[in-house]
Order: structure tokens, then C-alpha cells, then sequence
């Protein structure tokens, strides 16, 4: 997969993702993969082939790819895991948690009953602020 990223970081995982890494879907611009460390069946990752670590330094275009894959992502998701809903999120810079620096988008599926109280979902980034 390696000879197909542009712009390559040596030190980047996501510049050079593995064989073992399962590939749900992909373009020439862009790669889906199941997430090695998920947080719930399904977690997947929608990755540029170029490596830029802010998601606001993409192209329209390129950001626009993303979110193709991102759909795609989710009906295939649906199928095979048959998740309840999902959360979407991109972290953007050290303080937002990015700790990859190549951007990447979180495609997480959420099943009834995997927390107590889902009311406020991505709120919950920062402790105390999810329910209001």
C-alpha cells in the first residue's frame, strides 16, 4: 500500500499501513481501515493517501473524498456489525487529542447499552459538558 501515499512520513503509521491492517474500502485518494485499537465492533478509520496532519490544509476535494468514504464506510459497517448509530470526529491539533499527525476521521459505531447514557455523545469530550 506504500507505493500508493503521496507526500510519505517514514515515521507515520499511516503512511505505511500494514498488511494486517483490514481495508474496508479505498480510492486513489483516500484508504478506510478497521481501527487496530478500536473502541466499539467496527471502528474505522478513513485516512488521506497524502500525509498533511491538519485536515483543514486539504483541498475541498479532498476533504469531499473523505466523507465519499466515510459513507461508504457506514453502509458496510451496517451490514456486517448492524450498529445502533454512530459517531463521526476528526481530532485536529495536540489539545483536540490528535496523537497521529496525519489526518484520519473516526467512524464509530455505537450500540444500544455500550454506555449508560449516551445523551450528549461528542460532548463528552470534555468531562461535565455532555449533558445539558
Amino acid at each position: 500500500m506504500n507505493d500508493q501515499m503521496n507526500n510519505i512520513d517514514k515515521d507515520c503509521p499511516f503512511c505505511k499501513i500494514g498488511e494486517h491492517v483490514e481495508v474496508l474500502c479505498k480510492s486513489d485518494t483516500a484508504i478506510a481501515i478497521l481501527d487496530s485499537f478500536p473502541i466499539s465492533p467496527g471502528h474505522t478509520l478513513v485516512i488521506p493517501r497524502k500525509h498533511v496532519a491538519d485536515y483543514f490544509e486539504l483541498t475541498p476535494e479532498e476533504q469531499m473524498e473523505l466523507w465519499h468514504l466515510v459513507n461508504r464506510c457506514k453502509a458496510i459497517l451496517e451490514d456486517r456489525f448492524h450498529p445502533d448509530g454512530f459517531n463521526v470526529g476528526i481530532n485536529i491539533g495536540e489539545v483536540a487529542g490528535q496523537s497521529i499527525v496525519h489526518v484520519h476521521i473516526h467512524l464509530i459505531p455505537r450500540y444500544k447499552g455500550d454506555v449508560k447514557n449516551p445523551k450528549g455523545g461528542v460532548r463528552h469530550i470534555i468531562p461535565g459538558k455532555g449533558y445539558y
